[in-house]
């Protein structure tokens, strides 16, 4: 075996994992500040919660369509400094969505959002795997927990920030973008120059998984998307409506509701990093069951208790189902060796496509009922996720 290949898959590179969570932290950060000014936006411009489920449809689902084919071209077509382009669209939105004063620039902008994302996700995980080393859950892990720390940061930022001082105070956010893009760039440059044996590292690290037939696999893809619908569907519900909910049951002020928010998505980063750890080192099928579905007694029980109660179990579930998404791309990644990039960015795809989708759905839900049903009914969610146990066994590697 080719000794550059040999040193890049013992090697944990773990300064570029720590750049690219970072530059994923700032976007998400970005991107997170959009949902926690609903109701900064709602009471504005009268939007009901059907216009703003629309708003995050249109977000989730730019953010999404694009990315298996961006991740598809990556696997033919390593772009190194795609990253960077990608954070300029998110820059770009910020500034824009902080003057925005109709219905539909305000869906403009968060659709430029989302082409950054789409270009971002899939290349980055590449990245991920490449520089894991054997370590491909931990890295995937490093990798997500940058982006859940800032989903869990732009809540609190924007109670501090935009809250007080107005929609306009969110072009503030946009800086973040630049200095993402910088550090993306610094990426690019280690990237760039191991192009020529990425496409070996990636495929001669999945060469150790059970191989599987076409059917087997193909099951186990379609058991996947199961999974990642049940988990997004359910997490849609959570960070667009949670604030609501909160206001609406326990009659607490905005900054409350977001530091609540905040809180969830605290948990959710935590479980994240333990996710991928305990994935490589005991299978990422038993990571998958127990997430998903070890996170469903504590979502029924969370619409029917008090104020404190509510706010425990809310970390319950967020540390619990947040380790299932790391042990699936990887997951998926070993039943495609060599597709890395296509295959990250279908499950990237599918998580921000089903979350749109899925805050749609439960603002239109809402309308009709009332908030605290569709807490009531988003809760039996997770217990799809006992479709994990059919899941073929996958040893990671060692």
């Amino acid at each position: 075996m080719d000794s550059t290949v040999e040193r890049s898959r013992e090697q944990t590179m773990f300064s570029i994992l720590i750049a690219i969570s970072f530059a994923h932290l700032l976007n998400d950060m970005m991107q997170s500040v959009i949902p926690s000014i609903y109701p900064l936006l709602k009471e504005k411009y009268g939007f009901s919660f059907g216009q703003i489920g629309v708003i995050t449809l249109v977000y989730q689902m730019t953010a999404s369509i694009l990315q298996p084919f961006v991740g598809r071209y990556a696997d033919r077509h390593p772009m190194p400094f795609s990253l960077s382009i990608g954070m300029m669209f998110t820059f770009a939105g910020m500034v824009i969505v902080s003057f925005a004063n109709t219905f539909l620039l305000i869906l403009l902008s968060v659709s430029i959002i989302g082409w950054g994302s789409s270009i971002f996700h899939p290349e980055a995980s590449r990245i991920a795997q490449m520089a894991a080393g054997g370590k491909k859950g931990l890295a995937q892990s490093i990798f997500q927990v940058g982006g859940n720390g800032g989903s869990a940061i732009g809540p609190l930022l924007a109670a501090l920030i935009v809250i007080p001082f107005g929609q306009s105070s969110i072009s503030v956010f946009a800086i973040a973008a630049l200095v993402a893009a910088a550090t993306l760039y610094w990426v690019g440059l280690w990237y760039r120059e191991r192009i020529h044996t990425a496409a070996k590292v990636l495929k001669q690290t999945g060469e150790a998984v059970v191989k599987l037939s076409e059917g087997k696999i193909k099951w186990a893809f379609i058991t996947l998307i199961v999974l990642i619908f049940s988990k997004y569907f359910y997490l849609s519900c959570m960070t667009s409506y949670f604030t609501f909910f909160l206001i609406d049951k326990f009659g607490v002020d905005v900054s409350t509701s977001q530091i609540c928010l905040f809180i969830f998505l605290g948990a959710v980063a935590v479980g994240t990093v333990i996710g991928g750890w305990v994935g490589d080192r005991y299978g990422r099928k038993y990571v998958i069951l127990g997430s998903i579905f070890g996170a469903a007694p504590f979502a029924l029980l969370l619409p029917y208790v008090g104020f404190t109660l509510t706010i425990i179990l809310s970390v319950v579930v967020g540390f619990v189902i947040a380790s299932a998404f790391s042990a699936i791309v990887v997951y998926a990644t070993e039943l495609k060796p060599g597709k890395v990039g296509m295959v990250a960015g279908l499950f990237f795809g599918l998580m921000f496509g089903l979350g749109g989708i899925g805050s749609a759905f439960f603002g239109w839900l809402a309308d009709l009922t009332s908030i605290e049903f569709i807490f009531k009914v988003s809760a039996l969610l997770p217990l799809l996720g006992i479709t994990a146990s059919f899941l073929p066994n996958i040893d990671p590697r060692r």
